[in-house]
C-alpha cells in the first residue's frame, strides 16, 4: 500500500475552511479540500465522512472505505432524496461534525446548505469532489479525492 501524502494550506485545516465559507459566504461551516478533509476525517477526532452520491456511482465509480453513504439524488431519475435531511438527523446530533463529499463538489454544497438549514453547525463540503472537474476532453481527471491518490476503491 501507498503512503497518502496529505497537503494543505493551513495547520489548523477546519479554520481555512471556515475562513472559505465566510469569504465566499456560504451558509454552512466550511469548505475543505480533499487533503484536508483526509486528514481531518483521519485525525482520531469525532468527523464523520458522508458520500452523498448515489448507490451507482459508487459501485461504478468507485468508494471511500469507511464513508457512510446517504444519497442525496436517488439514481436514475436524479430527483432529491427526500428522506436525505431525515436520513442525517437518525444518524446523527445537530452538533457532529460532517464532511460532505459528492463527484465535483455541487450536490455536496446542495446538500451542505440543506443540513445548516435543518439546525446541523458543523457541516463542511469537501471542494473538488471524488472526482473533480471536467478536463479539455471531458474527463475528470483534473483534481478531486481520487487524482489527490486518497484512498479508495473500485466498486
Amino acid at each position: 500500500m501507498n503512503a497518502v501524502v496529505v497537503e494543505f494550506a493551513s495547520a489548523d485545516p477546519f479554520r481555512a475552511a471556515e475562513e472559505r465559507a465566510r469569504s465566499q459566504g456560504l451558509p454552512y461551516r466550511g469548505a475543505l479540500t480533499p487533503p484536508e478533509a483526509y486528514a481531518v476525517w483521519k485525525s482520531g477526532s469525532d468527523v464523520t465522512l458522508v458520500d452523498i452520491r448515489t448507490t451507482a456511482e459508487l459501485e461504478l465509480v468507485g468508494r471511500i472505505p469507511k464513508a457512510i453513504n446517504v444519497e442525496w439524488k436517488l439514481f436514475p431519475d436524479w430527483e432529491l432524496n427526500p428522506q436525505f435531511v431525515t436520513s442525517i438527523q437518525r444518524k446523527f446530533a445537530p452538533e457532529s461534525v460532517l464532511l460532505l463529499i459528492c463527484r465535483s463538489g455541487i450536490r455536496s454544497d446542495e446538500a451542505a446548505r440543506k443540513l445548516a438549514q435543518a439546525g446541523f453547525e458543523n457541516v463542511y463540503q469537501v471542494l473538488e469532489g471524488f472526482e473533480g472537474e471536467l478536463d479539455k476532453e471531458g474527463r475528470r481527471r483534473v483534481n478531486g479525492w481520487r487524482e489527490h491518490n486518497l484512498p479508495w476503491t473500485q466498486g
